[in-house]
């Protein structure tokens, strides 16, 4: 077992909860809607047979040391949709903060993850983890997009702070998929050819299940590329952007 280290002092500490279930009427219902600390979950009205959610954020959050996480358990048979109502801003402190995102989908369920943007503030470090556990026939669309230093920070000539994530997607008890992204100071060659490119933001959209892959897949834009995956129904659309705008557009939104 690998230790983890306690959090700074005066760090926070807090998990959110969110549970969708069949509600007997064609529709979904929601068990457990529980927030902490700044992770505030909203219901607001839905679309067919889909909860929708909004991550609300109640106070200034992640800071350098804090400890945060979202559980999100879809339930066999239900339908939810996430979203955020603004975008996640990294903010410096005692170390790196740490954001743990964990995901299950049951069978003949669908979950739409689509959040706002996360922001690096200049001298912060945000370590992301999304782990997905998906039962056979489970559908997903799950969004993600990284921005590089606030606007203010890039016209003080400051350098953006850094963002490691790593995505975990197990399908039916199998691997699907396992990457990990590290951009901003200190990110071994994060601003090259390679990576970046002179670019401030990158992103992608995964799709898993029955329907959710476009077929076939449109031509992707500039800066941005379309990766099938194991099995028939799973692909993932990757992009760099120079701004959140055009990454916006590039994954489909």
């Amino acid at each position: 077992m690998t230790a983890t280290a306690p959090p700074a002092a005066g760090a926070l500490t807090a998990r959110a909860r969110i549970t969708a279930g069949p509600d007997g009427r064609g529709g979904t219902d929601l068990p457990v809607l529980a927030g902490a600390g700044p992770l505030a979950p909203r219901r607001t009205r839905g679309s067919g047979p889909a909860a929708h959610v909004v991550l609300v954020g109640s106070m200034a959050a992640p800071l350098g040391g804090d400890r945060l996480g979202v559980t999100v358990d879809v339930r066999a048979g239900a339908a939810l949709r996430v979203t955020s109502a603004a975008a996640t801003i990294s903010l410096p402190g005692p170390g790196p903060a740490h954001y743990e995102v964990d995901l299950t989908v049951g069978e003949g369920a669908r979950l739409d993850w689509l959040p706002e943007q996360v922001v690096a503030a200049a001298g912060s470090h945000l370590v992301v983890h999304t782990r997905i556990t998906l039962a056979p026939g489970a559908r997903l669309r799950h969004r993600e997009e990284q921005v590089l230093g606030r606007h203010h920070d890039w016209a003080r000539g400051r350098p953006p702070g850094r963002l490691t994530s790593r995505l975990t997607v197990r399908r039916a008890g199998r691997l699907l998929l396992d990457q990990q992204t590290d951009l901003g100071p200190g990110a071994p060659g994060w601003d090259g050819p390679a990576v970046l490119a002179g670019h401030r933001t990158a992103g992608q959209l995964l799709l898993v299940g029955p329907g959710s892959a476009p077929d076939p897949a449109p031509a992707p834009a500039e800066g941005s590329a379309w990766l099938a995956l194991p099995g028939a129904d799973a692909t993932l659309l990757t992009a760099v952007a120079p701004d959140a705008l055009t990454l916006r557009r590039a994954l489909g939104g």
